[in-house]
């Protein structure tokens, strides 16, 4: 596998091995050794999730205060505009995005480690997004930043998202607390 570092210390797009040939294509989607010693991710996976969205809907900006989660992010069918940003205040690349093209066609897998706010927004008619999960999902516990905040300035590839109801309530960066 090849993995690309991004202006975020720690957040990695993964292009893993795959091996094609006239009956189809085979893949490790994970090995923990491997990635161990490739990305030094030493927290266990322990929650898998699969979302199926169709074309504009954005998901996110989400992540969690006390229970933060480390997520491998991987599209199965489809295409998404996967987005990261750094809300830990500490951080010198705090406010900070980074993004990647996932898809079904370039196997592509995003690392996005505990603490930062993820989301994605779908291009294809529909998309299968899979991902492992650090820590499990704590409903009372998620935040949500604000997919358009100006002081984040995503360059989103639309400016009418389909959102859930919850992911129009997304707080500024200025107004997340821990």
């Amino acid at each position: 596998m090849k993995v690309q570092d991004t202006l975020i210390a720690d957040v990695k797009i993964i292009q893993p091995a795959v091996f094609d040939d006239e009956r189809g294509f085979f893949l490790e989607t994970f090995q923990k050794n491997r990635y161990l010693q490739a990305l030094n991710i030493t927290e266990d996976f322990v929650q898998d999730n699969h979302s199926r969205s169709v074309k504009g809907v954005l998901r996110g900006l989400h992540f969690q205060r006390h229970y933060p989660q480390g997520k491998l992010v991987r599209v199965v069918r489809g295409e998404i505009y996967d987005v990261v940003v750094d809300i830990r205040p500490e951080s010198p690349t705090y406010g900070r995005w980074v993004s990647a093209s996932l898809s079904g066609i370039n196997k592509f897998q995003l690392w996005v480690p505990p603490g930062l706010a993820h989301g994605f927004l779908v291009l294809s008619d529909t998309a299968d997004v899979e991902y492992k999960c650090t820590a499990p999902y704590v409903a009372g516990d998620e935040g949500c930043l604000l997919w358009n905040d100006p002081a984040v300035g995503i360059i989103w590839q639309t400016d009418q998202p389909i959102l859930s109801a919850k992911d129009q309530q997304g707080k500024p960066l200025a107004e997340l607390t821990g």
